[in-house]
């Protein structure tokens, strides 16, 4: 067979297998749901609860900042399947945790476990697909990090009504037995193309930094183009992982607001785990469509219109009461939270070349490790006042995206 069909059906089956692994690692926002069952069952508070999801961005998060050596020196495909590994003996130390009450274990597990494992299996395939795909970078990373958006859709679909039927514990222990024959079977297809490989009948814009003229990482992180892309991922993914912690409590508490008469917690649940996973839909949606787009208007375009609107969103979002459009609202947010998480590979790529970007981009993902804490926390700890700090810090977002000008190369060639 012609090696240009077996390297053109190879590019699309690592696409499809990598959308596999991400629907599985991606899950792990859906935490909301499994949130209010804890507290309910254990007593115990929203800020203790709400720590396993923030522990686990924070080890997603940093941890990305190693995962692009470990690339270079094992391959994607032995990081992919680690990350799988660790993934779900993450989620089944946290049905233990659920089993037995313990807070402590469930850090351990889901937060630590859950984060390590997720940013493994990440990271490492979008690098792979990027490679891969020269000619539709924006569009294959919105793909992938669909994917990644989808498995929130599935979980609060399916989790609340597992949890209802079997409880907490063995949701997570369900979870974790489907999520480790998937990612083993899809994480062996995991490989970067040969050095030098370009599709069939592409040629490289003059405008784009080549493979062979790429930054490294010491060059790029050098630039204030990099730390302008690691603030504009941060302030973006503050307030998503927010809305994404309190999503569903939001909810309810809209649903409550316009029941009359007694409420039934489960119920209740529910419904406030409908919204989140049609919400959830739109997280998956927006990280192809804003992706597909920075392809037609640019990354920095595509940015300035998520923040400029999100802004203005977050102010009016406090005096919803009507669930309609709550879910509205929730679902644009979504798609800019995801949109913003989709388009900045490219939008690194575009800056700095493709040669380095499991590092370049590994490292700037640092920032999800410190909006993890950050944006959780001010959405536990302020209440609705956190919705008009997360239209400030969206302001601040498209000041820094005003600022981004293309780095000029400077290495000697």
């Amino acid at each position: 067979m012609d090696t240009k069909i077996v390297f053109e059906k190879k590019r699309w089956l690592i696409a499809i297998t990598t959308v596999i692994m991400q629907l599985c690692f991606g899950t792990v926002h859906a935490w909301s749901v499994f949130k209010k069952p804890l507290m309910i069952e254990y007593g115990w508070s929203e800020l203790s609860t709400q720590a396993a999801y923030m522990i686990l961005l924070a080890f997603f998060g940093l941890s990305s900042a190693f995962v692009g050596w470990i690339i270079n020196k094992k391959g994607p495909r032995f990081v992919t399947t680690v990350g799988g590994i660790l993934f779900s003996i993450g989620m089944l130390v946290a049905g233990i945790a659920a089993n037995i009450g313990s807070i402590v274990l469930l850090y351990i597990g889901y937060g630590f476990f859950g984060g390590l494992g997720a940013c493994l299996g990440y990271v490492t395939p979008i690098s792979v697909l990027i490679k891969w795909f020269p000619d539709r970078r924006g569009f294959i990373a919105g793909l992938a990090i669909m994917g990644f958006g989808a498995g929130s859709f599935f979980m609060g679909m399916i989790a609340p009504k597992l949890i209802i039927v079997l409880g907490v514990a063995n949701t997570l222990f369900i979870c974790s037995a489907i999520f480790f024959v998937l990612i083993m079977v899809s994480s062996q297809f995991s490989d970067n193309p040969p050095s030098g490989w370009i599709p069939d009948g592409f040629i490289l814009p003059i405008s784009r930094i080549s493979e062979t003229s790429s930054y490294t990482f010491s060059e790029a992180i050098k630039t204030n183009q990099w730390w302008l892309l690691w603030g504009i991922l941060f302030l973006n993914l503050t307030v998503g992982v927010g809305l994404i912690s309190q999503l569903s409590p939001l909810a309810q508490n809209i649903i409550a607001l316009n029941i009359k008469g007694s409420i039934n917690i489960d119920d209740l649940a529910m419904k406030g785990g409908l919204i989140m996973a049609i919400a959830m839909i739109f997280n998956g949606i927006g990280r192809l469509f804003w992706a597909w787009i920075s392809d037609l208007i640019g990354r920095k375009n595509t940015f300035f219109a998520m923040f400029i609107t999100q802004a203005i969103l977050y102010i009016y979002l406090p005096v919803v009461n009507d669930i309609i459009l709550f879910l509205i609202i929730a679902c644009y947010l979504l798609s800019c939270f995801g949109g913003g998480f989709a388009t900045l590979p490219a939008f690194t790529a575009d800056a700095f070349g493709p040669d380095n970007i499991e590092k370049i981009y590994g490292v700037i993902l640092t920032a999800l490790s410190v909006a993890g804490i950050v944006g959780p926390f001010i959405f536990a700890y302020f209440g609705t006042y956190a919705l008009y700090i997360s239209a400030c810090l969206l302001i601040l977002g498209l000041v820094f995206t005003v600022l981004f000008k293309k780095p000029s190369y400077y290495k000697i060639q």
